[in-house]
This record gives structure tokens, sequence and C-alpha cells, in this order.
């Protein structure tokens, strides 16, 4: 393991708060450790960075950043290098606003028409979302932003 000597010198107390997080978009940093905090934002079709108070509600205002189309939409194209266009596209924003990791994308399968969120997944084809999906993470980390990949069970 890449990190083991510092998770060797952390307390159990250090460990668990990794998982809590510093506030509702940030992880905690410990700099005697050498880990800084990362800003996470949602950000499948674009960035939702608040600007002031953040909320998982998203009512405090955000700040401005492209809205692109929606995974399924992406996904119609069955167009590879465009979803890997997004992604790099997505993480030159996500440099821009700082953002270290960026929670997308949506990888579920579309079992249910009735699924309200069916629009942030690619297909209900797994091929197909897959494919989609590798391309849009290497877009992103191309830019050395990390994708949280989510929905997915």
């Amino acid at each position: 393991m890449k990190y083991k000597h510092i998770i060797e010198k952390m307390t159990l107390t250090e460990k668990a708060r990794l998982l809590s997080g510093k506030d509702f978009w940030q992880t905690v940093d410990y700099p005697q450790h050498g880990i800084p905090s990362m800003f996470l934002s949602d950000g499948p079709t674009g960035i939702r960075k608040q600007a002031a108070a953040a909320d998982h509600l998203g009512l405090n205002a955000s700040i401005p950043a492209t809205c692109f189309p929606t995974s399924a939409t992406v996904a119609n194209s069955w167009n590879e290098k465009l979803g890997e266009q997004i992604g790099r596209a997505l993480g030159e924003e996500a440099v821009a606003l700082k953002v270290n990791v960026l929670l997308g994308p949506g990888l579920n399968m579309k079992r249910n028409p009735r699924c309200g969120r069916n629009f942030e997944y690619f297909s209900e084809d797994p091929y197909l979302a897959g494919k989609m999906a590798a391309a849009w993470v290497r877009g992103l980390q191309s830019n050395g932003i990390s994708s949280c990949c989510k929905h997915f069970a």
C-alpha cells in the first residue's frame, strides 16, 4: 500500500474523521500527515459549487458553470469521444473552481422508467453505459480531477 506509513501514524479518531468531512463539501485536512483537504462537488451535468453557505438541497446560490447535456442524452450519441470531451471540459472547470472531486458520473442501470433520476444515468444497456462512463472519467481525470462514480448499487 502506497501510503501505509501515513496511515500507521494516524490515530483511530483521525482515520474516522476522514469519513465525516470538515463540512458539507470538504474533507478534513491533516497537515501534520501531509493530507490536504479536498473539495467535492456535484457534477454529472455541470459543476454545482455553492458560493457561500453550502447546503445539501441546493437552495443557496451556486457559482456559474456550464450546463452540459444529461448523461442519457450524451449516451444516445454512442460517441465515446464526445463523452471524453465533456469529461475533459468538466475537468477544466473543476480546476478553475478549485474542485478536487466531481461526484459523478451516475452509473445506475435504468431498470424502471418511473425512476426520477434516469436522466443522470447513461443507459439501460450496461455495455453502452460502461463505455460512456469510462470515456467521461478519462476526460475528467486528464485534468487531475478525481471522479466519484455513484448510484451503481
